[in-house]
């Protein structure tokens, strides 16, 4: 890991990184899609009214119904159901959002595993968990063994260690995307999430500046070390290799490193 100590902005800028682009993931990938689905339900609507297929008040009662459910669905599931679509149409949309995603989420999942965290689940999109268990509003992401983690929360004594690999494995997905692909569009909840423990541990601004400098530094430098392994873990997730698969895939990659 790189040295635990207090870095300043021009020592990141000199590591080729930009805090200000870095912590502030802009997702206009599903946004422009969800604008996209938007325009071609009023396109549809419009082509059946000319066609004649639908009449006036028809149209009407079709425009109504589809902002009851939306209604219905922001309420019952928190929008669950929107997202789903969402997500489904941007895979087919945008042919780089799939691999975003996956990227993105291998991200968490070996900066999490290289830290000593270990990784029991993941989800690369809604539609996946939605066929599997038939759950609702929940996005791609990855869940870890982190029992002890939050047992040092609910004390509200977090200890140094364990506040470092929460803020590295939170940052990773942001840190992918802005590598690979010069911005962040995911990741603006787990900026948020670290912010606000920030926040609940009470650390001055200077404080959580310092705690988040270092943290972004150690995964930059952690995830360009390992591209190799970085991209042979998220072409096994888009598999839908299995936890265990996915860190044999890490573990064969490393085999004989220097590094580890």
């Amino acid at each position: 890991q790189t040295p635990k100590r207090t870095y300043t902005l021009a020592e990141l800028r000199l590591n080729k990184i930009q805090p200000e682009e870095f912590l502030a993931p802009t997702d206009s990938t599903l946004s422009g899609v969800r604008n996209v689905v938007q325009g071609g339900f009023l396109a549809g609507l419009t082509a059946a009214y000319f066609t004649q297929l639908l009449d006036l008040t028809q149209i009407v009662q079709v425009v109504v119904a589809t902002g009851f459910l939306l209604t219905v669905d922001q309420v019952a599931n928190g929008g669950g159901f929107e997202a789903l679509l969402v997500d489904s149409a941007g895979r087919v949309v945008n042919g780089t959002y799939g691999r975003r995603v996956a990227l993105h989420e291998a991200g968490h999942f070996l900066v999490a595993y290289l830290l000593g965290l270990l990784p029991r689940g993941y989800t690369l999109s809604s539609l996946d968990l939605f066929l599997k268990k038939r759950q609702l509003n929940v996005q791609a992401g990855c869940q870890f063994c982190d029992s002890a983690f939050q047992a040092e929360v609910a004390t509200g004594r977090l200890s140094s260690s364990s506040l470092d690999t929460y803020a590295c494995v939170a940052l990773a997905g942001v840190a992918t995307e802005w590598l690979r692909f010069g911005r962040a569009e995911g990741g603006l909840e787990d900026v948020r999430q670290l912010d606000r423990l920030l926040q609940a541990l009470r650390f001055t601004q200077a404080k959580a500046d310092s705690q988040v400098r270092w943290a972004v530094l150690n995964v930059v430098t952690l995830l360009r070390r390992h591209e190799r392994v970085h991209d042979a873990l998220a072409a096994a997730m888009q598999r839908g290799g299995s936890v265990g698969e996915c860190i044999g895939v890490i573990e064969g990659e490393l085999a004989g490193s220097q590094d580890i």
